[in-house]
């Protein structure tokens, strides 16, 4: 049975559809032949008959159950779409709105739009941080898992994907992969390091993520709260790689660490 359901003035029309076959097997999913040619002459094997029902005829239990079945369905479908929509977007950054503030717990629920709501819970938030209802806030996704009650969504604001994202949507040449992110490690609100590598030599990733005065750095240490930022150049020498990610940040201003005077050689081509 198939049901087609008009939502502007709320009325539904119901089909029964039977496959013509030589042999019937099921009489609720077939139709012989014989009997599919005396509605229509044209009628060959393998098509299938379209039977409309008389909906007005239908007794009130098996209206009820309908409209159970239907209204399902429907549910089904929304949280089928919804949980699609979210894993597409599984370690991405999106912005949600606050829609309640637990006190007590310090967690926070965020409208995600499209239906979909998640729980940034107190340990994945940035120490420090505060949040009001209907503030706009930047989470990472860091999973998506499909319930029967709709896609549980795990979100994060001290994940370090959060900040790699930021990156690679704030810088051009790690989108288009001209830059690397080799590594990368966050204590949120406090201070993050990462390392950079590019494939072109004439290419400087370090300053490639800093960005002409600081510009593309600071717009990342703004959303985060002040945290100060280290990028480092990545080495495959492992001991000049350590040494660098090790050695006291210089030049750093307004959150963002620079170490152009302990840039390692460009190995790579």
């Amino acid at each position: 049975v198939v049901v087609d359901i008009d939502p502007n003035i709320g009325a539904f029309r119901a089909s029964l559809l039977q496959d013509i076959v030589e042999e019937v097997e099921n009489p609720h999913t077939q139709v012989s032949l014989e009997d599919a040619q005396k509605i229509r002459k044209t009628y060959k094997v393998g098509q299938r008959l379209v039977t409309p029902l008389k909906t007005k005829e239908f007794g009130r239990i098996a209206a009820q159950t309908a409209k159970h079945v239907i209204r399902q369905g429907l549910r089904e479908g929304e949280r089928s779409l919804q949980c699609s929509e979210m894993q597409s977007r599984a370690h991405e950054i999106i912005t949600g709105t606050v829609t309640a503030v637990d006190a007590e717990r310090g967690n926070i629920v965020l409208d995600l739009g499209k239906g979909g709501s998640a729980v940034l819970p107190k340990n994945e938030q940035v120490p420090g941080e505060h949040f009001t209802e209907g503030q706009m806030v930047q989470v990472y996704v860091v999973d998506v898992l499909a319930t029967e009650r709709g896609p549980r969504v795990t979100i994060s604001r001290t994940h370090p994907g959060l900040v790699k994202r930021m990156f690679e949507l704030e810088v051009p040449e790690i989108y288009d992969g001209t830059v690397e992110i080799k590594a990368i490690a966050r204590e949120a609100g406090a201070r993050t390091k990462m390392a950079v590598w590019s494939k072109n030599p004439d290419v400087d990733p370090v300053g490639a993520c800093i960005g002409a005065h600081g510009s593309r750095v600071e717009k990342i240490v703004e959303e985060l709260g002040g945290e100060k930022i280290d990028i480092i150049r990545w080495s495959e020498d492992i001991n000049e790689f350590i040494s660098a990610a090790l050695s006291p940040a210089k030049g750093c201003q307004g959150g963002a660490a620079a170490r152009r005077n302990q840039e390692l050689p460009r190995d790579r081509a």
